[in-house]
């Protein structure tokens, strides 16, 4: 790892998350541990209902832990309240979901625009596109695009802000393999642009190959943590 990536990001200590339902409790994270430096690529992988997406979803502060600490530099994350939340997910965090989310009724360029007028210091739209390779696709609806075409856009959406922080849940679930490549790359591209702490969920373990560390989770807790001594392109990965 390099010199860029000392700098913690997160400080994640016995992280807990019990959701009580009809049948019982439902233990979807149990005491997890972990530290993400600044500007390190994370990609978590596991079966599903192991806990990465609700991880995911407790540090991008759209959930509550039940138990344990998960700090963003000066902020604690689980005791946080609800306005801390909200200015946090609005400053720091772009999110990235299998579902594209996008409003039909806009232009690309139109729904990227969305997040700039509530941002700080964003990106024209227009560059957000560009880094995105849909700089001819400026004033396409959603039905006019592409589903790789759509989610590029949503990754333009999410990078346009700047985030110190890009968290993807299943970004290519719902692709086929060559628009998966397509979205992946330019994921890379704009995280390295704008140097942002990625979280990359995932069923596709080819994709851990990507990433400064893989982390593998089951029942709720992490299994492995395995660094890679060299990150792979997305084009030079074998789905």
């Amino acid at each position: 790892m390099d010199s860029s990536h000392t700098t913690p990001a997160f400080d994640i200590r016995g992280l807990s998350k019990v959701y009580r339902t009809e049948a019982g409790e439902v233990h979807a994270l149990r005491g997890v541990d972990l530290q993400i430096a600044k500007g390190e690529t994370l990609v978590l992988l596991g079966p599903s209902g192991s806990g990465k997406s609700t991880l995911l979803n407790i540090l991008g502060g759209l959930d509550r832990a039940s138990s344990g600490s998960a700090r963003f530099h000066d902020l604690e994350l689980t005791t946080a309240s609800d306005r801390e939340l909200t200015r946090y997910r609005r400053a720091s965090v772009g999110f990235i979901f299998q579902f594209f989310n996008l409003v039909p009724s806009l232009t690309a360029r139109e729904n990227v625009a969305l997040i700039t007028e509530i941002s700080r210091d964003p990106m024209p739209p227009e560059e957000a596109l560009a880094r995105v390779g849909l700089a001819e696709r400026l004033d396409h609806f959603p039905a006019q695009l592409s589903g790789g075409e759509q989610q590029r856009v949503a990754v333009a959406r999410a990078i346009a802000k700047r985030p110190e922080l890009l968290f993807c849940d299943e970004p290519t679930g719902s692709l086929d393999s060559e628009s998966g490549v397509r979205v992946l790359e330019a994921i890379a591209e704009v995280t390295a642009a704008v140097g942002a702490t990625t979280m990359i969920v995932s069923h596709n373990t080819s994709i851990g190959a990507m990433a400064d560390r893989v982390i593998r989770f089951r029942d709720g807790q992490i299994t492995e943590v395995a660094a890679n001594p060299r990150k792979t392109a997305p084009r030079e990965m074998a789905w």
